[in-house]
């Protein structure tokens, strides 16, 4: 079921109204604006990877993927009923977030008619209850529905080196592994080296050679 954020976004990016939820072939597209198609994807980018790399072909693609930074919880005994609570969730999100779905995007991500537009949101997500569980750790809730409250700001990623800014590594490192990597972007190993991959498949860095730390990488030329 569609949420109300996704449809909050299209409505942000469509030129009007009518500018939504537009047939295309065997495609139905989420938004156009002038000539550019715009799609608002707020699930895993892998489930509209075929679909962009086939838009363009001949179109202009906006990817919109926004990354939640903050999350109000709203809680309700039944849908449509009272909101009974609201709270600010512990949880905060990063930009760097990003990367955990552009690993499913480096056969599509760099295009020339290509955009990625990670808008930086704040959100309200509506918890219901659940079924009841026996075992404690699962979910006692069910999400109902979620909003956008506001959006910080926005990063456009057009070209391999839009990630490599987006990590803010000084311009004085040339060579770095992923431990290093790690360090420079306060992030566990694992993660990083999640990260070197997408910048490695994208272009954005080339491996120059091993050592005992590992693969040693630098900024592609």
């Amino acid at each position: 079921m569609e949420t109300t954020l996704h449809q909050q976004l299209k409505r942000c990016y469509a030129q009007d109204d009518a500018s939504t939820e537009v047939v295309m072939g065997r495609y139905r597209i989420d938004a156009i604006r002038d000539d550019e198609l715009i799609e608002v994807q707020c699930a895993s980018l892998s489930a509209i990877r075929d679909k962009c790399q086939n838009l363009l072909k001949r179109h202009q693609l906006r990817v919109v993927k926004p990354v939640i930074m903050r999350t109000r919880i709203a809680k309700s005994r039944k849908a449509g009923g009272p909101i009974t609570s609201r709270r600010l969730s512990p949880k905060r999100g990063n930009p760097l977030d990003v990367f955990d779905e552009l690993i499913y995007f480096t056969r599509v991500f760099p295009h020339p008619n290509l955009v990625i537009e990670v808008p930086l949101i704040e959100i309200e997500q509506l918890r219901l209850p659940g079924k009841k569980r026996r075992r404690r750790w699962h979910k006692d809730f069910k999400v109902g529905d979620v909003r956008l409250e506001a959006i910080q700001r926005s990063i456009e990623l057009r070209i391999p080196a839009d990630l490599l800014d987006l990590l803010n590594i000084p311009e004085t490192v040339q060579h770095f592994n992923t431990a290093e990597l790690a360090t420079m972007i306060d992030r566990p190993r694992w993660n990083a080296q999640q990260i070197a991959y997408v910048l490695r498949k994208t272009g954005a860095i080339d491996s120059k050679g091993r050592n005992r730390t590992g693969i040693i990488y630098q900024r592609a030329a």
